[in-house]
């Protein structure tokens, strides 16, 4: 019979946040596919899981070929585990390939609720929470960080502790009275969330930070959004006049311009889009 894939979130920095089944299923694998050995040995240890299942490494640099691998041994029957070093697997994190490669063969997939560190830092924010979106993270250039600025929903996107300052700098030069929120260590002993506007942040992240960086950014002011839906609008009757259908359209115009595709669909034809 085949095996399974359990997709385990790993505590984020508090070592209390790990479930129970999350437990249960490490001990219970055959195998745990993991992007660093050494951390996850260690994690096994402050578990206390002995004697413990086989570690095989699954990272950026071996994706690929390692899913093949763990597919076939699932498929003779064996129990994997998937883990990244903290928090949910496959937000941007290795596990997607691996999680795929399993779709793909119709083998089963049990994926275990846990902690991250996307919805802990967007509550802490204070910001905005019923429409939001993950960044990953945010984009270097000027163009891309503009329309990260112009979304309608709150971003939450990672940030490394050596561009923080430059990152800020960059988000106030464009949208400096934007709410936003650092959020630092996150469930760890320095723990920090700083709130304030973009220009407020600049000018209190200058230098290199330390730990690991959740950055969080409110919404578009509802003008500057009006003005976005006018210009999306403008573009997505350009397209159809061209020959293109109104909602593929309008999917596309949404991704380019941060709005959303059934506004744009609506404002263009006057109803609403069928479920």
């Amino acid at each position: 019979m085949p095996g399974r894939l359990t997709v385990c979130p790993t505590p984020i920095g508090n070592m209390d946040d790990v479930t129970k089944r999350v437990r249960e299923a490490l001990v219970e694998a055959d195998y745990i596919a993991c992007e660093d050995t050494r951390r996850t040995g260690r994690l096994l240890e402050l578990m206390e899981i002995s004697p413990r299942p086989r570690l095989v490494s699954n990272h950026e640099g071996n994706e690929v070929s390692r899913a093949a691998e763990l597919v076939k041994r699932i498929e003779r029957g064996d129990r994997i585990a998937l883990v990244s070093d903290a928090g949910m697997p496959a937000i941007s994190d290795p596990g997607y390939r691996l999680i795929r490669a399993c779709i793909d063969r119709g083998l089963e997939i049990v994926v275990l609720p846990g902690p991250s560190v996307v919805p802990v830092a967007l509550v802490a924010s204070g910001l905005p929470s019923d429409r939001w979106r993950f960044e990953g993270f945010l984009p270097k250039r000027a163009g891309e960080m503009e329309r990260v600025l112009n979304s309608a929903e709150t971003v939450v996107a990672f940030e490394s502790p050596r561009r923080i300052s430059k990152t800020l700098a960059a988000l106030a030069a464009i949208a400096p009275e934007r709410e936003a929120a650092v959020c630092r260590e996150m469930t760890k002993l320095h723990e920090e969330v700083t709130r304030g506007t973009l220009s407020d942040l600049a000018l209190r992240f200058k230098g290199e930070a330390k730990g690991e960086i959740v950055l969080v950014i409110g919404p578009a002011e509802s003008a500057e959004h009006g003005q976005d839906i006018a210009f999306a609008v403008e573009a997505l009757k350009r397209l159809v006049q061209s020959g293109a259908r109104p909602r593929a359209a309008a999917t596309v115009v949404a991704t380019l311009t941060g709005t959303r595709a059934n506004d744009l669909y609506k404002a263009l034809t006057g109803r609403e889009p069928r479920r």
